[in-house]
């Protein structure tokens, strides 16, 4: 199976769009399954940092830590799972368009599975991710459009 890309434009500056984008933190805030997220460690924002990310998936609930494997500000990013039955792959990057004030963010996910994941993904995660990527990008959109 190939990645789930979904794109969206906003109208923020890249930086502004990519700043927000890789502050795990900010996760609950714009993506309906992701619950909680917690550094793992005291490593800043790059390559190496580590989050523990709890999402629901129906009526299971999912931890995971997802490390930053690559991270070129403001252009592009790529955060992995590296454990549980179920391992997110997402990579993003942020073209600005027209004179700068505007950004493409095109963000590809994919999915790894183990042990009961290779249940899960093509049954669960994967159509419930599909479903919800373009609703996650809109709300990304809203809110960064939003703050002053």
């Amino acid at each position: 199976m190939s990645a789930i890309r979904q794109s969206v434009e906003i109208s923020r500056r890249p930086e502004d769009v990519f700043s927000y984008l890789t502050d795990a933190s900010h996760m609950p805030e714009w993506q309906e399954s992701a619950l909680a997220v917690s550094p793992v460690g005291d490593t800043a924002v790059g390559v190496g940092a580590r989050v523990r990310v709890t999402r629901q998936m129906g009526r299971r609930r999912m931890p995971m830590t997802m490390e930053m494997r690559e991270y070129d500000p403001p252009r592009s990013f790529r955060m992995d799972g590296i454990d549980g039955p179920v391992r997110g792959h997402v990579h993003g990057t942020v073209e600005p368009i027209g004179d700068g004030e505007r950004s493409r963010v095109t963000l590809d996910l994919d999915f790894e599975s183990h042990g009961v994941g290779k249940v899960l993904v093509p049954l669960v995660v994967r159509p419930h991710a599909k479903k919800e990527m373009p609703k996650n990008e809109q709300h990304l959109k809203d809110i960064l459009e939003a703050r002053p």
